[in-house]
């Protein structure tokens, strides 16, 4: 059995069995079509190209050089960012201080000391007489451990995994950082139109209530066509509010992006017209998912991580050498250190096998190798939910077009029916419920349309999100 391992030859082939990270993880690959042609009625057409690169500043396909700045900015001073940028920094150290570790360490140390002895000891002078004197010692001690097993080149290989890691989970952060920009940018921009379409529905129904009260006036009209358009007018006005609470939300948002305070002055914002719908975008294949997806990539190096654990847990049952040597010279005077007689040294070979831990060993490698499993099921786990959020992203462009085509319809009918309404309420031939209604079901679709237009441009950025961005 493993765990009594006796001899020198089955502790040598144990340690010939150090893990590596599997490449070939069976994932299944999801079919993926060359080219993808979304072309709605009422808006831009979008191609999207398979196995084709997605840029590393995919931002700039919206045309905007003031959203070109802002996602600039954010880079530069975002504070997530900095802390990830920490992080890689600490994990490159640590990883060079195990590699470190696993060399010669030479150190130089002095000692003087003043010592006084006893009349009644025996003086170690060769004057008896002298009971008082100093002793300076001056010494150079080299160790090196003679990593046999591989125990010390799997600790360096699991830092240098994590350092991979923090350098994924980094780009994933930039990406992360640049997305979540572009998108309050975008969703601030719908925001500020369906602002503007709110107050001048809000504008066009009091000036309709004006001519109501003058009518009044001359009683051609009651008070009950007044009072449901005041209902009307105080209906779209109570939308306001919540509209413009969201959009100081995604500026706040926006300024806590760039690194700036909630509430400080914000640099130029594209609206939501300056935003131009990409006309191409990368389709990736799923090999280049894998390879580029930040996310999937900090897997990857866990599982090689977790890999160099289970090697060094291995190598933990196994014999370890330590060699190491002390060199230098003792007197009572410091010229006197290294003359003849003065100089001393020490060399020290040593082997150290475990013996018997109540099995902690034994359970520490179960363990490693478990760690290593689980690695690689999150591995897998990564790899399909990319596959599936760029299965979610083309599904969501392709849906877009769709809702773009229903949502402009509806706004067109939705705005001659307010228009003829509105020109019967002021003729006297219609009522002001009809108005009511029909203001009610063009507000709406003013709304949809707006937020129709808004998707499209936000599922782009979740394809170049879940494409990932070539390094």
């Amino acid at each position: 059995m493993k765990s009594r391992l006796l001899h020198l030859a089955p502790l040598v082939a144990l340690a010939a069995c150090t893990p590596s990270p599997r490449t070939d993880l069976a994932l299944p690959a999801p079919p993926v079509p060359s080219t993808v042609a979304i072309t709605p009625v009422s808006g831009a057409s979008q191609q999207l190209v398979a196995a084709e690169t997605v840029p590393s500043c995919w931002w700039t396909s919206f045309g905007s050089d003031k959203l070109n700045a802002l996602v600039g900015e954010a880079l530069a001073h975002n504070n997530d960012l900095a802390v990830a940028d920490a992080t890689l920094r600490q994990s490159r150290e640590q990883a060079a201080a195990i590699a470190g570790a696993q060399g010669p360490q030479a150190d130089l140390g002095y000692q003087a000391q003043r010592i006084r002895v006893s009349r009644s000891l025996s003086n170690p002078l060769p004057d008896p007489d002298i009971y008082l004197y100093s002793l300076h010692t001056a010494q150079v001690t080299v160790t090196y451990p003679v990593d046999v097993f591989g125990a010390g080149r799997n600790h360096v290989r699991s830092a240098r995994a994590a350092s991979a890691a923090a350098a994924a989970r980094l780009q994933a952060a930039r990406t992360m950082v640049a997305a979540n920009l572009v998108l309050a940018v975008i969703q601030r921009g719908s925001l500020t139109a369906q602002v503007a379409a709110t107050r001048s529905a809000i504008e066009s129904d009091r000036q309709l209530l004006q001519l109501l009260r003058r009518r009044q006036q001359l009683g051609d009209v009651g008070e009950v066509d007044v009072s449901a358009q005041q209902t009307a007018l105080a209906t779209v006005e109570a939308q306001l509010p919540a509209i413009e609470r969201q959009l100081a939300h995604q500026e706040g948002l926006i300024a806590t992006l760039l690194g700036r305070a909630p509430g400080a002055a914000l640099p130029a914002i594209p609206g939501f017209g300056e935003l131009a719908l990409p006309q191409t975008l990368p389709l990736s294949v799923p090999a280049d998912i894998v390879r580029h997806r930040p996310d999937v990539l900090a897997a990857e190096a866990q599982v090689h991580g977790a890999a160099a654990d289970l090697g060094a847990a291995i190598a933990a049952r196994l014999p370890s050498i330590q060699l190491s040597g002390t060199a230098g010279g003792s007197a009572t005077r410091l010229a006197d250190m290294f003359a003849d007689g003065n100089p001393f040294y020490t060399l020290i070979g040593g082997v150290t096998a475990p013996l018997f831990h109540s099995h902690q060993l034994l359970h520490q490698q179960r363990g490693a190798r478990a760690a290593l499993e689980g690695a690689e099921a999150q591995y897998r786990s990564a790899a399909l939910q990319a596959f599936l959020d760029v299965d979610d992203a083309i599904a969501g462009l392709q849906t877009d077009a769709a809702a773009l085509d229903a949502a402009t319809r509806a706004n067109d009918a939705a705005t001659r029916t307010l228009f003829f309404t509105r020109r019967q309420v002021e003729l006297g031939a219609q009522g002001t419920l009809a108005l009511l209604n029909a203001s009610a079901s063009a507000a709406q679709a003013s709304v949809q349309l707006v937020q129709a237009r808004a998707s499209r441009l936000t599922d782009s950025v979740a394809l170049f999100q879940a494409c990932g961005t070539a390094p």
